[in-house]
């Protein structure tokens, strides 16, 4: 695919910084706490780096590995190795160094980028990571060193190795550019290989449904480890917006941020989402807030009408996706009142069909399993045969006379489709709660104990039980302070929920895990409770 905006092919994604810069070179690309960095000045930095990154030898598709937190350098690293004709694996900065040295040495990464107080902490791992060979500290001023057979390198030190020629790398829109890890809550984290084409696609797509244009200001909180995240940098650098960089401590930051930079675009996952709709928001922000965006998890109606409340001008988009095809599904803001438990349709340029496990279509409404077609499906699975093969998998209707078949994404998650199109989650597969004869959708539960209003946060698992299976267990966070009574929780669940689906053990945690990425780490739950039932 070879998209052509304002006579300028975008192939890769470097394009759609240059592209922007030469349109509109003084407007601001990145913010970051007050400073402002134009187009002009981010594409004058990532061609420095790029020159750089070929001082110190990285050859085409070897890859870079960017832990850092959200900030200039962050930002300019990331486009840099894309110039370069490398391949960027961001890392969550949150992740410790065991984590990342799973990474490291799983894509075989040959650079690293990140800082001089996160070096400290990744000594004891380096030795495992036989393919780095260079360390570069964004924060470091100190001349080059070796750490056993690594060559470190201080920010000055590094970028004064650029020379005064970048040497172009062939590259076209199928090569890989981007490798993002899938922080599993068993096993290893799996790397989903994407190219040019994919983050592209995906930028073109949600920029399209989303309208952002070059007024507006994406405030960028996930981070850029996550899809979800990346995707606010890249529809920024495409439509020429611009894209605030954050790191919340506290919910309450990210409302601050919102009023004091005039964002006019907030994406958010469902947990981020419940803890700010239960904050106060100062009603100027009302007026700027063009767009919400929820992906990662089914937001709760009791937490999708509190932000309505909070911004009634706001259009809020209802997503689905996952990172081996980046964005399916959204659902338009003038359905949120008719269709409120839908993650809609298709998103521009992708087909999304509901499959059997035979793979033939199902028909309304039966649950099968959500497969999407088109140009984001990734590459793959870095270094992992088996699992690709399980995951990535030939379109379900073949078109007969094609010798090669299309590859298509099987999601693992279960939804419908009604006679209109409009589709609804049902649940991942391995997610789904077997409890006496009867296969239930965590949300079910979960949205009728959000409704109580009696909790913050809930999340319902299926725990091993001699006599049903499977038991369903609610745990549950209420604000601070706050007296809690689970029996009074109990009878607002009885009066909607039958008997079968009601929680046999609600617990009180002080928080519930999450993942890296902010999503609820459902798997852990249910391993944190296992035994809960045994004799």
């Amino acid at each position: 695919m070879v998209i052509q905006i304002h006579d300028i092919m975008l192939i890769c994604l470097h394009h759609l910084l240059f592209d922007s810069a030469r349109r509109a070179p003084h407007s601001p690309a990145i913010q970051y706490k007050d400073a402002v960095i134009s187009y002009a000045e981010l594409m004058e930095q990532v061609q420095q780096q790029a020159r750089a990154l070929q001082a110190v030898h990285l050859q085409r598709r070897q890859r870079v590995a960017v832990y850092l937190p959200k900030q200039p350098e962050t930002v300019s690293s990331l486009l840099a190795v894309s110039l370069a004709g490398g391949v960027f694996v961001p890392v969550n900065p949150v992740l410790k160094a065991q984590q990342l040295a799973h990474i490291l040495a799983d894509c075989n990464v040959r650079i690293l980028i990140s800082s001089k107080s996160r070096l400290q902490s990744l000594a004891a791992i380096l030795s495992d990571c036989p393919d780095l060979q260079t360390v570069v500290l964004v924060d470091g001023d100190q001349p080059a060193y070796l750490l056993g057979d690594i060559r470190v390198l201080g920010w000055a030190a590094y970028l004064a190795m650029a020379g005064d020629r970048l040497f172009p790398t062939p590259a076209i829109d199928s090569d890989m550019t981007a490798i993002l890890y899938t922080s599993g809550s068993t096993g290893k984290p799996k790397g989903v290989v994407l190219s040019h084409r994919n983050l592209i696609a995906g930028a073109e797509s949600v920029a399209e449904y989303l309208q952002i244009s070059a007024n507006d200001r994406l405030l960028a909180v996930l981070p850029f480890s996550f899809d979800y995240g990346l995707n606010q940098l890249t529809t920024a650098l495409l439509t020429g917006a611009c894209c605030v960089l954050m790191d919340y401590l506290l919910p309450r930051d990210v409302i601050v941020a919102l009023e004091k930079y005039r964002i006019t675009g907030l994406a958010a996952v469902p947990a981020l989402w419940a803890q700010l709709a239960g904050l106060p928001w100062p009603p100027a922000i009302a007026g700027h807030l063009r767009y919400l965006t929820n992906s990662g998890g089914k937001m709760p109606g009791a937490v999708l009408q509190s932000l309505r409340g909070k911004v009634p001008d706001s259009r809020i988009f209802l997503m689905y996706g996952l990172t081996e095809a980046f964005r399916s599904t959204y659902l338009s803001p003038e359905q949120l009142d008719k269709r409120p438990d839908s993650i809609g349709k298709a998103i521009p340029n992708a087909e999304i069909m509901v499959v059997r496990a035979d793979g033939s279509l199902c028909a309304p409404y039966e649950p099968g399993e959500l497969v999407h077609r088109g140009s984001l499906v990734s590459l793959g699975y870095w270094n992992d045969p088996d699992k690709t093969a399980q995951r990535f998998r030939p379109v379900p209707a073949r078109i007969s006379g094609l010798p090669i078949p299309e590859i298509a994404v099987w999601s693992g998650d279960t939804v419908v489709m009604d006679e209109e199109g409009y589709l609804y989650f049902v649940g991942r597969q391995d997610d789904m709660i077997k409890t006496s004869g009867y296969r239930l959708s965590p949300s079910e539960i979960e949205d009728v104990v959000y409704a109580s209003g009696l909790v913050r946060e809930a999340v319902a698992i299926g725990v091993d039980h001699q006599g049903l299976g499977q038991a369903v267990v609610l745990a549950v966070c209420v604000d601070s302070g706050a007296d809690f009574d689970p029996q009074r929780l109990l009878e607002s669940c009885r009066r909607v929920l039958p008997n079968y689906m009601l929680p046999a053990r609600i617990e009180l945690l002080a928080d519930l895990p999450r993942n890296p990425n902010g999503k609820i780490d459902r798997k852990l739950l249910a391993q944190q409770f296992a035994n809960l039932f045994s004799a």
